[in-house]
């Protein structure tokens, strides 16, 4: 994720009315890095900037949802999905999901309360990760230098045995 604090954000809706809705509520919520889109296509041909969320509409005129996850995925597999459709469907989540989606929300009263909450879930779980990471690079160079000092002074007792004998 390139920018945990405020996230690269594409919504790929083609209700134009809601397409203005998701993008507003998510400024509303302090998103501030957020681009709409119309059609998948539209989509990929901006997917070189590397947004780390896209919230996609199932069924779009062209391109469908899963279409445009498996293209992004092959170029960004860090990209997580999360699908905002109508489609009540449990086949049609649990397809979005075998394909790489972080998650599917229905369409209702409470969707975008629950995209804002899957997308800051998103930031947290990545802020873990990037924070594990550099926990372990620490550890490991600890005991990298730990060890270049144990050869250090195992070859400087071994050079001038004479100036660290312990019984003279």
């Amino acid at each position: 994720m390139q920018n945990l604090i405020d996230p690269l954000i594409f919504i790929v809706e083609d209700n134009t009315v809601y397409n203005k809705l998701e993008v507003s509520y998510l400024r509303s919520q302090k998103f501030t890095r957020v681009e709409s889109y119309l059609t998948g296509e539209e989509c990929l041909k901006n997917i070189y900037k590397k947004p780390d969320v896209i919230i996609q509409d199932y069924i779009l005129d062209g391109m469908n949802g899963i279409e445009v996850l498996k293209a992004t995925k092959k170029l960004y597999p860090e990209t997580e999905f999360i699908f905002l459709s109508g489609q009540d469907s449990v086949d049609i989540a649990i397809n979005s999901m075998k394909y790489g989606a972080y998650d599917y929300i229905v369409k209702d009263q409470m969707a975008l309360k629950k995209m804002v909450d899957k997308i800051n879930k998103i930031i947290s779980v990545r802020d873990l990760v990037k924070s594990n990471k550099r926990y372990k690079m620490g550890v490991t160079y600890f005991f990298i230098a730990l060890v270049l000092l144990i050869l250090i002074i195992i070859s400087l007792t071994l050079l001038f045995p004479e100036k660290f004998s312990i019984g003279s």
